[in-house]
């Protein structure tokens, strides 16, 4: 969009930077300390999460007291609800049974692939690949309703 902010993609950079900085120091890059997670070896990661959800907490309910709208964008703070139905959980579940294959999930992926793991390109390639046949599955499913509706 060219109406937003010009500092807006060298803040998303800075901001990315940051993300990818944590996960390292954390070691939540690593894919060996996810699997351990998953099987209750190590609890690091939980704990990493709820930081991470605690500051994030803080941020949205501050934020839209001290501004009426988000200073790069222009757009109002506003909760977006998604609705709670069979797609999030298969999608979640489908998620969680990759994130246990891999024992990478995409934002650490990345970051995994920054600290030196280039086998992870395996499991970003598959990432890609699933995400392009979800998206192939949905409009082709899309294209069958409509031409279903239309035909009415």
């Amino acid at each position: 969009m060219s109406d937003r902010h010009p500092l807006f993609k060298p803040l998303i950079f800075v901001g990315g930077i940051v993300f990818g900085f944590g996960l390292g120091f954390s070691h939540m890059a690593r894919p060996e300390v996810v699997l351990n997670f998953l099987q209750f070896d190590d609890l690091g990661l939980p704990f990493v999460m709820f930081g991470a959800a605690i500051v994030s907490g803080i941020a949205f309910a501050l934020l839209p007291r001290i501004r009426d709208a988000a200073p790069l964008t222009g757009d109002p703070y506003e909760r977006r609800l998604k609705p709670f139905d069979r797609n999030v959980l298969v999608g979640g579940a489908v998620f969680g049974v990759g994130w246990g294959l891999s024992g990478i999930c995409p934002g650490a992926a990345y970051a995994s692939l920054g600290v030196g793991n280039i086998t992870i390109l395996w499991a970003l390639a598959g990432m890609f690949l699933g995400a392009y046949a979800q998206g192939y599955w949905r409009s082709r499913s899309q294209a069958r309703d409509t031409a279903v509706t239309g035909a009415d």
